[in-house]
Parts: C-alpha cells; sequence; structure tokens
C-alpha cells in the first residue's frame, strides 16, 4: 500500500468516518525523452518572448488571459489564492441515488476509499448498508486546491471513490449525433436478430483478456533495445473499408459466426 492520497472524514448526516484515498488506478503509458538526433543530449524547452528573443525563468513569469487578440488581463497569485477553495478534510455526501441513474460519462477518476485502524466498525457497517441498498453518495470535497464532486459507492471488499465531471463540462449528445438519427427505423426482424446477437455475445465480464497490445509491443522493443538486439514487429497492412452490406444480411452472417464459434468454444455465460 503507497502514501494515501488524502485523509479526511465521511460525513453524512451526523456520522463521520476516518478514511484515506488511496490510488486505485494506475495508467500504464510508455513515456519518450526529446533527444537530439545522435541520441547525445536530452533537449530541454524555454520560456522567450517570439518578439524580442529574450529568454525568462519560470518564477519571472505570470498567469493571465486573452480577453482581446494579443491584449491579456493578468490575474495575481494572490488574487487566486483569495478564491481557492479551503483545504477541507472532509467527504461531505449531499445525497444519495441509485447506482443505476450515474452515467459513466460523468466519471472522472477512481480512488480506493480505506479505513483508519479506529474507524473500521463503522465504516464496514456503512460500507454493508451501501451495498445492500445499491446506493451511491454523491459527495463534494476539496484534493489537491480543487473542488470535486464525486460518487462514493460500496463494492464488496470496501468503498470506491470516482471524482466526476460537473454537469455543465459534459457536452450534450445530440450535438455529435445527426439529425437523421430519429428518422432511421429497423425492421421487427431485424431488431430480432440484434438482440439474438447480442445474447449470442453475454458472457461474464473478463477484463484481464484486453491488452494494450502497442503499448506491450513498445516495451518489448526498448527492452531488446537495452539488451542490444533487434525485434520484429507486426506492421499492420493498411487496407481499404470494407464496403457496406446490406444490414439484415450482416446481421445474420454475424450471428451465425458467433454461433459456429459457440460451438467450437462454449463460453460462460452471465448469471
Amino acid at each position: 500500500m503507497g502514501r494515501p492520497l488524502w485523509k479526511g472524514t465521511i460525513n453524512f448526516g451526523l456520522v463521520s468516518i476516518a478514511v484515506q484515498l488511496e490510488t486505485a488506478v494506475r495508467e500504464k503509458q510508455v513515456r519518450f525523452n526529446l533527444l537530439s538526433k545522435d541520441g547525445m543530449c536530452r533537449l530541454r524547452q524555454k520560456l522567450y518572448c517570439p518578439d524580442t528573443g529574450k529568454e525568462f525563468e519560470y518564477g519571472d513569469t505570470a498567469r493571465g488571459i486573452e480577453i482581446a487578440p494579443h491584449q491579456y488581463a493578468i490575474i495575481d497569485k494572490a488574487e487566486i489564492a483569495k478564491i481557492k477553495p479551503h483545504r477541507g478534510r472532509a467527504i461531505d455526501i449531499e445525497q444519495f441515488v441509485a447506482i443505476e441513474e450515474l452515467d459513466p460519462i460523468y466519471f472522472d477518476a477512481a480512488y480506493y476509499v480505506a479505513p483508519t485502524a479506529d474507524s473500521l466498525k463503522p465504516y464496514k457497517l456503512f460500507q454493508a448498508a451501501m451495498l445492500e441498498r445499491k446506493k451511491a453518495g454523491l459527495a463534494r470535497f476539496v484534493m489537491h486546491d480543487r473542488q470535486h464532486v464525486a460518487a462514493l459507492r460500496a463494492a464488496d471488499q470496501g468503498l470506491i471513490l470516482h471524482t466526476m465531471h460537473y454537469a455543465d463540462e459534459v457536452l450534450p449528445i445530440g450535438d455529435s449525433l445527426p439529425t437523421s438519427l430519429a428518422t432511421a427505423h429497423a425492421t421487427a426482424t431485424e431488431a430480432k436478430i440484434a438482440r439474438q446477437l447480442i445474447d449470442q455475445m453475454t458472457e461474464p465480464v473478463d477484463l484481464t483478456r484486453f491488452k494494450d497490445d502497442y503499448r506491450e509491443q513498445l516495451e518489448a522493443l526498448i527492452e531488446s533495445k537495452k539488451k542490444g538486439k533487434a525485434i520484429k514487429l507486426v506492421e499492420d497492412d493498411e487496407e481499404e473499408p470494407p464496403a457496406t452490406i446490406n444490414l439484415m444480411e450482416a446481421l445474420k452472417r454475424s450471428l451465425e459466426v458467433t454461433k459456429s464459434r459457440e460451438a467450437t468454444h462454449p463460453r460462460r455465460k452471465s448469471a
């Protein structure tokens, strides 16, 4: 277990439970350094004025907002400090909601909520009650000088907190979909086959089967570079996109393929 990211309490009603937030997700990415072409020098970026060429240190900079072309309003650090959220130590639950009411599009980062040594009993009581009622708590809290809205939910082994996007940050889906979508209608037979295809491909969740092939090949390439060996990478052939075929025909073919695979390699079905 690593160092806690945040320590405080969960508050709802008159109840207060001491907790701490732990990292739940650690993204795996390969990060490169920017080098000279001969690989002998690691390059650095510098701050400079494009008009005069004068270079500046980070400590000599200020924050500002462009209010007109090439005109900026400077926001002083002291002004920002006055309106920064107070460094609170509480996750204040404002309401409970049914978990299915929360659209995953609002979820951002995830954290494990761990109890402290003296809060095991209230933590367990709260977690069990949330799990039984299938509820999530919508809360506010401050971490790293930022005010968050969050969803607190119960899993079998403990509590998980999801920071969330604010409502005005999520774009309406209608802005991205064609207006003609409402006029597209499938026949009853097409709808039936589509449902059959979905049912045929339904099985218990197993996210371990999904791998980041690019990252794994990149890591293998880097490892081979360390050992001074060459490695053969699998190249993707660029192909022309397949021609659009009849919807009914596509559904029927897909269903036949999945049935054939099921007969050869039976899959576990969801409960």
